[in-house]
Protein backbone atom coordinates (compact mmCIF):
# COMPACT_ATOMS: atom_id res chain seq x y z
CA UNK A 1 0.00 0.00 0.00
CA UNK A 2 1.34 3.55 -1.07
CA UNK A 3 1.98 6.01 1.64
CA UNK A 4 -1.20 8.95 1.65
CA UNK A 5 -0.36 11.82 0.26
CA UNK A 6 1.18 14.46 2.79
CA UNK A 7 -1.60 16.79 4.32
CA UNK A 8 0.79 19.85 3.38
CA UNK A 9 -1.32 21.81 1.18
CA UNK A 10 0.67 24.13 0.42
CA UNK A 11 2.48 21.97 -1.68
CA UNK A 12 0.94 21.56 -5.35
CA UNK A 13 1.91 18.52 -7.84
CA UNK A 14 1.79 19.69 -11.69
CA UNK A 15 2.90 19.18 -14.55
CA UNK A 16 5.87 21.59 -15.73
CA UNK A 17 5.14 23.86 -18.56
CA UNK A 18 7.75 25.54 -20.71
CA UNK A 19 7.72 28.69 -18.51
CA UNK A 20 8.44 26.38 -15.63
CA UNK A 21 11.98 25.91 -17.02
CA UNK A 22 14.27 29.00 -15.52
CA UNK A 23 13.11 27.70 -12.21
CA UNK A 24 14.00 24.18 -12.28
CA UNK A 25 16.84 25.08 -13.59
CA UNK A 26 17.31 26.91 -10.19
CA UNK A 27 16.02 23.54 -7.82
CA UNK A 28 18.49 21.23 -10.22
CA UNK A 29 21.17 23.83 -9.63
CA UNK A 30 21.44 23.51 -6.11
CA UNK A 31 24.27 22.57 -4.65
CA UNK A 32 22.97 19.27 -2.47
CA UNK A 33 20.02 18.50 -5.69
CA UNK A 34 23.10 18.16 -7.92
CA UNK A 35 24.98 16.14 -5.73
CA UNK A 36 22.18 13.42 -5.50
CA UNK A 37 21.69 13.51 -9.31
CA UNK A 38 23.52 12.73 -12.44
CA UNK A 39 23.24 16.30 -13.27
CA UNK A 40 26.42 18.81 -13.34
CA UNK A 41 26.57 22.12 -11.85
CA UNK A 42 25.57 25.33 -14.09
CA UNK A 43 23.68 24.09 -15.95
CA UNK A 44 22.39 27.22 -18.03
CA UNK A 45 18.39 27.21 -18.81
CA UNK A 46 18.64 27.60 -22.07
CA UNK A 47 19.94 23.36 -22.15
CA UNK A 48 17.42 22.88 -19.62
CA UNK A 49 14.34 24.60 -22.48
CA UNK A 50 15.92 22.21 -25.24
CA UNK A 51 15.62 19.09 -23.13
CA UNK A 52 12.11 19.83 -21.87
CA UNK A 53 11.17 20.64 -25.09
CA UNK A 54 12.54 17.60 -26.95
CA UNK A 55 10.07 15.44 -24.55
CA UNK A 56 7.83 13.03 -26.13
CA UNK A 57 4.62 11.33 -25.23
CA UNK A 58 6.99 8.43 -22.98
CA UNK A 59 8.48 11.11 -20.62
CA UNK A 60 6.73 13.83 -18.00
CA UNK A 61 8.00 16.00 -15.67
CA UNK A 62 6.20 17.12 -12.72
CA UNK A 63 7.11 19.85 -10.46
CA UNK A 64 6.08 20.83 -6.71
CA UNK A 65 5.40 24.21 -6.23
CA UNK A 66 5.22 26.20 -2.74
CA UNK A 67 2.54 29.71 -3.68
CA UNK A 68 4.99 30.41 -7.10
CA UNK A 69 8.07 28.96 -6.20
CA UNK A 70 9.30 25.37 -7.47
CA UNK A 71 10.82 23.13 -4.91
CA UNK A 72 11.11 20.04 -6.71
CA UNK A 73 10.65 18.13 -9.66
CA UNK A 74 10.23 14.48 -11.00
CA UNK A 75 10.57 12.71 -14.56
CA UNK A 76 9.24 9.92 -15.84
CA UNK A 77 10.24 7.98 -18.81
CA UNK A 78 8.30 5.01 -20.19
CA UNK A 79 10.73 2.75 -21.93
CA UNK A 80 9.07 2.73 -25.55
CA UNK A 81 10.44 -1.04 -26.51
CA UNK A 82 7.47 -3.22 -26.99
CA UNK A 83 9.01 -6.03 -24.69
CA UNK A 84 9.90 -3.17 -21.82
CA UNK A 85 6.82 -0.97 -22.61
CA UNK A 86 5.51 -2.27 -18.77
CA UNK A 87 8.47 -0.22 -17.63
CA UNK A 88 9.51 3.42 -16.59
CA UNK A 89 11.94 5.11 -14.79
CA UNK A 90 12.56 8.39 -12.43
CA UNK A 91 14.59 10.67 -11.38
CA UNK A 92 13.76 13.30 -8.98
CA UNK A 93 15.36 16.81 -7.00
CA UNK A 94 14.23 18.66 -4.45
CA UNK A 95 15.34 22.44 -3.87
CA UNK A 96 17.89 22.22 -0.93
CA UNK A 97 15.94 25.09 1.31
CA UNK A 98 12.54 22.34 1.31
CA UNK A 99 14.48 19.15 1.59
CA UNK A 100 12.91 16.69 4.36
CA UNK A 101 9.42 19.11 4.26
CA UNK A 102 7.33 16.47 2.17
CA UNK A 103 8.40 17.79 -1.02
CA UNK A 104 9.88 14.18 -2.15
CA UNK A 105 6.98 12.53 -0.79
CA UNK A 106 4.26 14.76 -2.69
CA UNK A 107 6.21 14.07 -5.92
CA UNK A 108 6.81 10.16 -5.75
CA UNK A 109 3.14 10.14 -4.53
CA UNK A 110 2.01 11.69 -7.91
CA UNK A 111 4.29 9.91 -10.27
CA UNK A 112 3.69 6.63 -8.94
CA UNK A 113 -0.56 7.25 -9.15
CA UNK A 114 0.75 8.55 -13.00
CA UNK A 115 2.15 5.30 -13.81
CA UNK A 116 0.59 2.88 -12.29
CA UNK A 117 -3.27 4.08 -12.62
CA UNK A 118 -2.92 5.98 -15.63
CA UNK A 119 -0.06 4.81 -17.93
CA UNK A 120 -0.59 0.91 -16.71
CA UNK A 121 3.36 0.42 -15.68
CA UNK A 122 4.18 -2.44 -13.78
CA UNK A 123 7.65 -1.66 -13.33
CA UNK A 124 9.17 1.27 -11.51
CA UNK A 125 13.07 1.60 -11.65
CA UNK A 126 15.54 4.08 -10.43
CA UNK A 127 19.15 4.44 -9.71
CA UNK A 128 20.26 6.03 -6.09
CA UNK A 129 23.25 6.92 -5.17
CA UNK A 130 24.29 4.30 -1.96
CA UNK A 131 25.16 7.58 0.22
CA UNK A 132 21.49 8.85 -0.29
CA UNK A 133 20.21 7.71 3.00
CA UNK A 134 17.71 9.95 2.79
CA UNK A 135 16.04 9.15 -0.44
CA UNK A 136 16.52 5.09 -0.08
CA UNK A 137 14.81 5.21 2.55
CA UNK A 138 11.60 7.41 0.85
CA UNK A 139 12.07 5.14 -1.84
CA UNK A 140 11.64 2.02 0.54
CA UNK A 141 8.76 3.40 2.01
CA UNK A 142 7.18 3.93 -1.30
CA UNK A 143 7.57 -0.10 -1.49
CA UNK A 144 10.85 0.34 -3.61
CA UNK A 145 13.39 -2.90 -2.87
CA UNK A 146 16.94 -3.00 -3.34
CA UNK A 147 17.86 -4.75 -6.18
CA UNK A 148 21.72 -4.68 -6.68
CA UNK A 149 24.73 -2.23 -6.68
CA UNK A 150 26.80 -0.15 -9.51
CA UNK A 151 30.04 0.07 -8.29
CA UNK A 152 31.82 3.35 -9.66
CA UNK A 153 28.61 3.82 -10.87
CA UNK A 154 28.99 7.72 -11.58
CA UNK A 155 32.07 10.84 -10.68
CA UNK A 156 30.58 13.23 -8.67
CA UNK A 157 32.32 15.47 -6.76
CA UNK A 158 35.64 14.52 -7.40
CA UNK A 159 35.22 10.37 -6.75
CA UNK A 160 33.64 7.48 -8.23
CA UNK A 161 30.51 7.10 -6.15
CA UNK A 162 28.28 3.71 -5.91
CA UNK A 163 24.54 3.38 -6.90
CA UNK A 164 21.28 1.32 -6.02
CA UNK A 165 19.05 -0.51 -8.24
CA UNK A 166 16.00 0.18 -6.99
CA UNK A 167 12.81 -1.72 -8.54
CA UNK A 168 9.15 -1.71 -7.22
CA UNK A 169 6.65 -4.46 -9.28
CA UNK A 170 2.86 -4.08 -9.46
CA UNK A 171 1.76 -7.52 -9.54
Amino acid sequence: MDPPIPEAPDIRVRAAEPADMRLVADVMNQPRAVWGTLQTPFTPVAMREARFDATDQNNRLLVADVGERIVGMIGLHREPWHRRSHVAHLGMAVHDAHAGRGVGTALLAAVVDLAERWWNVRRLELNVYADNARAIALYERFGFEREGVHKAYAWRDGAYVDSLSMGRVRL
